[in-house]
């Protein structure tokens, strides 16, 4: 991967990408309100909870396939796994959470001087592709920049991990340096995370975290919040 690539994946991953991410607590939130996460250890659960049913089980298989189709120019299996994704998310906060952050994406490519000119920013159906899921963005950005497939997942795998450590820390609250623990402990376990959902078959693509899904569609609802619902 050349030194472009990899820097504009850092940018693709940094927290500082204007698509919102900072603002969603998938849930997590009403986890905390409710005494479901109260530490640092409790942190730690919940996330390889949702890396094992969720992100390495759905999120990077889909973001592998929708890599693929961008390479191959395949808008049909494009839109396919994009709307895919969308119809994994099981209640409407994660559903609007989704389209939200593909929208505000897709317009952060609209703006950049390279990308401005790819044809799949013109196109209809690409375009209704793209504002369903911030991974169609990402993928499409990834192989247009030449993005090793394995390190795309990894890039996004540790943006996901980060920002969700991070609504910890503002949540509980946990200390920083607790936080910077936390991710520590995951650091030897992502890589084999990545490489087993590049090996998933298409049958084997799914997600299933009822926890989760109870918490994000308890959060629609819940009185005070600091987090978008």
């Amino acid at each position: 991967m050349s030194n472009s690539a990899f820097f504009r994946l850092q940018q693709l991953i940094s927290p500082s990408l204007p698509i919102g991410a900072f603002t969603y607590s998938q849930g997590m939130e009403w986890a905390v309100e409710c005494g479901w996460i109260k530490d640092a250890d409790d942190v730690y659960v919940w996330l390889d909870g949702l890396l094992e049913s969720s992100v390495g089980a759905l999120e990077l298989p889909v973001l592998a396939r929708l890599y693929h189709a961008s390479q191959q120019q395949d808008v049909e299996a494009f839109s396919h796994w994009a709307d895919t994704l969308l119809a994994w998310r099981e209640t409407r906060e994660l559903r609007a959470e989704e389209c939200q952050r593909g929208q505000a994406l897709t317009m952060v490519l609209d703006k950049l001087p390279d990308a401005a000119g790819w044809p799949e920013l013109q196109e209809t159906q690409w375009r209704d592709a793209l504002a369903q899921t911030q991974l169609a963005g990402f993928a499409l950005a990834c192989a247009r920049w030449h993005v090793d497939l394995e390190q795309a997942l990894n890039g996004y795998l540790w943006s996901w991990l980060e920002n969700m450590v991070i609504v910890a820390v503002k949540l509980i609250p946990l200390g920083q340096s607790d936080g910077q623990r936390v991710l520590y402990r995951f650091s030897d376990q992502l890589a084999a995370i990545t490489k087993q959902a590049m090996t998933l078959a298409d049958d084997d693509i799914g997600s299933s975290s009822p926890a989760m899904a109870i918490a994000s569609s308890l959060h629609e609802t819940q009185y005070c919040r600091l987090f978008r619902s």
